[in-house]
């Protein structure tokens, strides 16, 4: 597999990989473009692209808090044809590497917590790529899905971290991606 990153908006690339975007997310939780760009705009956002002889194949968008050492898997997605080939796990494998270079201490991602069968196979599947679940159920004031945190430690680190902390972290990339608030983290 063939994996391009860009941290720049790209009208090109998102259009290679906005079928794989919208048939995972376009019903359920998908931010709007504009949204997206706005993450660019602010230098919070990369968007990773694997592709196959097909096209592209699988896609990520990731936050990244720098001053944290976070970054966080904000979407990830393998098109419908390509599922069940490991495209997924092999995916994460390349996001953990990304994120080792460049320093970060932990991927973060957050999943739904209501136990449907779907949302179980998605748990299941990061925890199989290293995840931790922590046990924090998180309720959004805009949204009606519950959600915990997961996270994938990059570094030793003894202390056991929670999901209201690693909350923290999704709620200012949140923040900062649909309000703006400049580059500046807090």
């Amino acid at each position: 597999m063939i994996i391009k990153t860009v941290d720049t908006w790209d009208d090109e690339l998102w259009e290679e990989v906005s079928p794989i975007y919208i048939e995972a997310f376009g019903d359920k939780g998908a931010k709007p473009v504009k949204i997206i760009k706005n993450m660019f705009a602010q230098g919070i956002a990369e968007l990773h692209v694997g592709y196959n002889k097909s096209g592209a194949v699988v896609m990520a968008l990731t936050g990244k808090l720098e001053s944290k050492r976070v970054m966080i898997i904000d979407y990830l997605a393998v098109a419908q044809k390509e599922r069940g080939h490991g495209l997924g796990k092999h995916f994460v494998g390349y996001l953990r590497q990304k994120a080792l270079a460049k320093g970060y201490q932990k991927i973060i991602i957050e999943a739904e917590s209501e136990g449907t069968p779907g949302n179980t196979r998605r748990i299941h599947f990061w925890q199989s790529c290293g995840f931790l679940l922590t046990e924090y159920v998180h309720h959004y004031i805009w949204v009606p899905e519950t959600y915990h945190a997961m996270y994938l430690p990059l570094i030793v680190d003894s202390r056991k971290v929670t999901g209201e902390e690693l909350f923290v972290y999704i709620n200012t990339f949140h923040r900062l991606s649909f309000r703006g608030g400049g580059k500046k983290e807090s």
